[in-house]
């Protein structure tokens, strides 16, 4: 796992003083850390339970990762506020972020149901962009929970942002943020790019429909 924190060539943003204590900073990272290793022990667990109970993996494979303190500074600037801990955590839900890459589109529902079942898991906000893609095609659900993390003076409930999508989905998602985030890229192949994508996501969300109804016949399968 890859957690990308604050970097040795990190410089602070100009026009963005209001941060000048670093080790508040990094209290805050690693309670965050802390988070997103508890959600993803937990998916973890569940992925094996059903291994051994159902003889079927919901989940593919879990990413985790920390949001890095440019893009932390510059979500801070879109959005108008100053760049102060109390702000980050009022304000930013994903400094902690964990991706889950499930098999089929049923099991990103079922994951999101067993997890918010369990009685430490809050649920603060969803998004489902899977139901509702966005104007680009893009498809996800956006969870955001709050989980305890216990430490030396006490617990604290940490924010955890999950996106859990299919491998189709992910896919398409890793090509489409390629494409809009590369700078050297021409406009006009952006947009040309950009349109065969839309296409796309329609078209695979029809096949993984399609292929998750074949294997649901194939191992009579109900969630």
């Amino acid at each position: 796992m890859n957690f990308n924190k604050l970097g040795t060539n990190f410089e602070w943003p100009k026009g963005m003083p209001d941060i000048r204590n670093l080790q508040k900073l990094g209290q805050l990272y690693q309670l965050g850390e802390a988070g997103a290793n508890e959600i993803g022990t937990k998916l973890e667990n569940l992925d094996s339970e059903f291994q051994v109970n159902y003889d079927h993996n919901p989940i593919h494979h879990i990413e985790e990762r920390m949001k890095d303190v440019q893009s932390l500074a510059e979500k801070m600037n879109r959005k108008g506020y100053d760049l102060t801990i109390d702000n980050i955590k009022n304000h930013i839900f994903d400094v902690a972020g964990i991706r889950v890459i499930t098999n089929y589109i049923d099991d990103v529902y079922l994951i999101k149901k067993l997890l918010l079942s369990q009685s430490d898991v809050t649920l603060i906000k969803c998004k489902d962009y899977i139901k509702n893609p966005k104007p680009s095609g893009y498809r996800s659900l956006h969870v955001v929970v709050s989980v305890p993390v216990f430490q030396s003076n006490g617990s604290h409930d940490v924010n955890v942002e999950i996106q859990i999508r299919t491998v189709g989905m992910d896919m398409w998602a890793s090509l489409e943020h390629k494409l809009r985030y590369k700078t050297d890229i021409d406009d006009k192949l952006v947009a040309q790019y950009g349109n065969d994508l839309h296409g796309y996501a329609e078209e695979l969300s029809g096949i993984e429909t399609k292929m998750q109804k074949i294997y649901k016949k194939l191992n009579n399968y109900e969630v």
